[in-house]
């Protein structure tokens, strides 16, 4: 088959179409025939040299995909081939095919295509599993989305509005943001003209938000702090803003607040395979009905991913960009 190597660190050119060993499945394993696959931040780093795969993964970038399950490992049972399934992978997704254990496998949802599909399993389980499962955002409540117009963000605030949560985004520059508010977002904040700490009080009485998904990191603690509401909690899953910041104590403490700080590419096989689970049950009914579906900004073959990353590197796009061999 074929796939994208790295056979050295750098730049876009360092992503190379070449022919590679066909993967097997292997002990509670399927064989994906991958339809398209999705770019992400991690993979950006990965190509880089900063993001290693965890033991055991493909060393082929691509943390999600779409396709057609083509062989079945022993021990699975639930999947059969010819089954159109979309994946949660650690790794090898830039590729015509890939191994995926059983638990991280997701049927297509209804009303979905299948290239399209790919789009889902990264910004679906991370969304759900921070914002939901760690973070618990009910009804009601504010949710602040840093980098709504992403594949990330997009999802959130699709997510966020389909529990009655109220949405404030930020997002830079008002094309963006339009796109965002046609997703409901409530709250939209240009964070290159206007200080989101402060449009954020405004917007809430001087309550603040209850929940904060946040990719900056070191950038943004020391203000997500004080844009969060009493008993608010702050889920940190990026870290474009650096790493290393301070943090004032007394302030987390004044407001009972939590952060919280996760990854979901090395986690075991049985978290991720719970938190499919989780989003097998609660989400894809919402996007079978509609009230939620993917966001996708454009679609270019997996030979040409150096430009795709370009684009993801540019911040020119809105939703996923995505990759089909």
């Amino acid at each position: 088959m074929h796939a994208i190597t790295i056979e050295q660190p750098g730049g876009p050119e360092a992503l190379v179409w070449a022919e590679v060993p066909d993967p097997v499945a292997g002990q509670g394993e399927v064989l994906v025939e991958v339809a398209a696959s999705a770019v992400n931040r991690a993979d950006v780093l990965q190509r880089q040299g900063f993001y290693d795969p965890p033991p055991g993964a493909s060393h082929h970038p691509g943390l999600e995909c779409s396709g057609r399950v083509v062989a079945v490992g022993p021990g699975v049972s639930g999947w059969a081939v010819g089954d159109e399934v979309c994946a949660l992978l650690a790794g090898g997704g830039y590729a015509q095919r890939v191994a995926v254990p059983a638990g991280q496998l997701l049927p297509v949802p209804a009303g979905v295509d299948l290239v399209s599909a790919a789009a889902l399993p990264e910004v679906v389980a991370t969304v759900w599993s921070n914002v939901f499962m760690v973070a618990g955002l009910r009804p009601g409540e504010t949710l602040l989305v840093h980098g709504g117009s992403s594949g990330i963000g997009t999802m959130a605030i699709q997510l966020g509005k389909a529990v009655g949560a109220r949405v404030a985004v930020t997002a830079g520059g008002a094309d963006k943001l339009a796109r965002c508010a046609e997703l409901g977002a409530d709250v939209l904040i240009d964070y290159r003209e206007q200080d989101f700490v402060e449009e954020l009080r405004a917007a809430t009485g001087g309550a603040g938000a209850d929940v904060i998904l946040d990719i900056m990191g070191a950038k943004y603690l020391a203000r997500n702090v004080d844009a969060l509401a009493v008993n608010g909690r702050l889920a940190v899953i990026g870290l474009q803003g650096g790493v290393k910041a301070e943090l004032n104590l007394g302030a987390l403490l004044a407001k009972r607040a939590a952060i919280t700080a996760t990854s979901l590419r090395a986690r075991p096989l049985e978290e991720k395979a719970a938190i499919v689970a989780a989003v097998r049950e609660h989400v894809w009914p919402l996007i079978t009905a509609g009230r939620v579906r993917p966001v996708v900004h454009a679609r270019y073959p997996m030979a040409d991913a150096a430009q795709a990353h370009r684009v993801l590197e540019s911040s020119a796009h809105v939703g996923k960009i995505l990759l089909t061999p």
